[in-house]
Formats: C-alpha cells, sequence, structure tokens
C-alpha cells in the first residue's frame, strides 16, 4: 500500500511541477524575468500590467503572494507619477503566503518575507522582514541555506 501512495506522491508533485513551469512561461511571456530554480507558487499572482519584476535564482514565492509594479492610486497623489514601477527579488529569497510586494522594492538576497507583510520599501540582504508595513524584525546568520536543495524534494518524497 505504501508503494502506490508514494507513487501517487510523485506523479501528483511532477505534475505540479509541470504546471509551474508552464505558468513560469506564461510569465517569462509577458516580461517578468525569473532566475534559475525559483519556484513561484500557481496561487501567486505577479502584475506586470505597467513596470518590471525581476526574480532571482533559487526563490520560493508562496500560496497567495502578491508582486505589483505599478500603482494606479499614485496619479491621485501626484499627477506627475506614472504609476509605474519596479520590483527586484535577489536570490534565495522566501516570501511568504499572503504578503504583497509594492512596487520599487528591491529585496536583497538570502531574506525571508514573513506572510501576510506589506512591504513597501525596500529589505537588505540576509534579513527577516514582517509586518504592515514589513520591518525587519531578525538578521539571519551565515552560512545561508539554498531554498532549491535537493534535500527539500528527498524529505517530500519520502
Amino acid at each position: 500500500m505504501r508503494t502506490s501512495t508514494n507513487i501517487v506522491r510523485i506523479v501528483i508533485h511532477h505534475l505540479g511541477n509541470l504546471l509551474r513551469w508552464l505558468r513560469s512561461a506564461c510569465l517569462r511571456a509577458a516580461g517578468v524575468k525569473i532566475g534559475k530554480r525559483t519556484m513561484i507558487s500557481l496561487g501567486a499572482r505577479l502584475d506586470v500590467h505597467r513596470g518590471e519584476i525581476v526574480i532571482g535564482d533559487d526563490c520560493l514565492i508562496t500560496y497567495g503572494s502578491r508582486i505589483l509594479s505599478h500603482d494606479g492610486a499614485s496619479r491621485m497623489i501626484d499627477p506627475k507619477d506614472s504609476g509605474e514601477g519596479r520590483v527586484i527579488i535577489g536570490d534565495n529569497v522566501f516570501v511568504g503566503v499572503n504578503a504583497v510586494i509594492m512596487r520599487n522594492v528591491t529585496i536583497g538576497s538570502n531574506s525571508v518575507i514573513g506572510a501576510g507583510a506589506i512591504v513597501t520599501k525596500d529589505v537588505p540582504p540576509g534579513v527577516v522582514a514582517a509586518g504592515n508595513p514589513a520591518k525587519v524584525i531578525k538578521e539571519l546568520p551565515k552560512p545561508y541555506p539554498c531554498l532549491s536543495s535537493k534535500r527539500h524534494l528527498k524529505r517530500f518524497l519520502q
């Protein structure tokens, strides 16, 4: 019985990978720059209607996350502001469930964005940022573990 359960888990895992690959291909066609081994949940939303999104290598963007490269309300505040922006996410960044990353933000490599965080300002490398608005709550110790390590995949398939 355990063998058939493992086979089902493996098949589901590979189907999910195929769907995420197809979605990443569509996002790339829309102009999002996505690094190697980066995983974007099917439930995450990346909006490049106006602006640019750049995501580094080995990142994990989880379910419900929103990454916005523009702000439609900005013209009401400043008529000279086109609303366009840019979001840059460094290498090996984890974005927690339901986090929102606003335009004109850079997230440094090896950082963690906590679940539900609203990121309105730059986040330095190697930290945990959480809250609304997101603030640095912890510095991460070196060496930083790689999010795309095969160790995580082996654990899932056992």
